[in-house]
């Protein structure tokens, strides 16, 4: 890569978003087979862990605004992967659950994801992955 000019070289947001489109563009290659996007992975995952979970509780958990968290779900209903309920204590919420489909996928998107874990940990050491990771939870925490 070539130098960068020096008023860019020393600005943190610009390092972020070009970090963050490497790790973008390496996502889609490795998830390019799949046809899941990186957050319907993450709705699958966290309804795999939390079977009935809202679909507000997911939205706000990845910070996803409710129009996008709609389409999401039905995106993903749409393709068999998750079905919907009326949650026991308040009917007003939707619970998700996952259909067999919807496993497959995730298990197939689940291995997708290690090796891009893997791919992106290669650049530091244990303890930079801790430390790199306390200091994004900064960011967006």
């Amino acid at each position: 890569m070539p130098d960068l000019p020096s008023v860019l070289d020393d600005n943190l947001g610009f390092h972020i978003r070009l970090a963050h489109s490497a790790v973008y563009r390496h996502f889609n290659e490795t998830f390019g087979t799949i046809g899941l996007t990186q957050k319907q992975t993450s709705v699958l995952w966290l309804i795999s862990e939390s079977p009935g979970i809202a679909q507000v509780d997911i939205a706000q958990r990845l910070q996803i605004d409710r129009a996008t968290m709609m389409a999401i779900t039905n995106s993903l209903a749409r393709r068999g992967y998750l079905e919907r309920g009326s949650s026991s204590a308040d009917r007003r919420r939707q619970t998700l659950h996952l259909t067999p489909a919807g496993a497959g996928a995730l298990a197939q998107a689940l291995s997708a994801v290690a090796e891009h874990e893997a791919w992106l940990k290669t650049r530091f050491t244990p303890r930079e992955v801790e430390q790199l990771m306390g200091l994004l939870r900064r960011i967006h925490g």
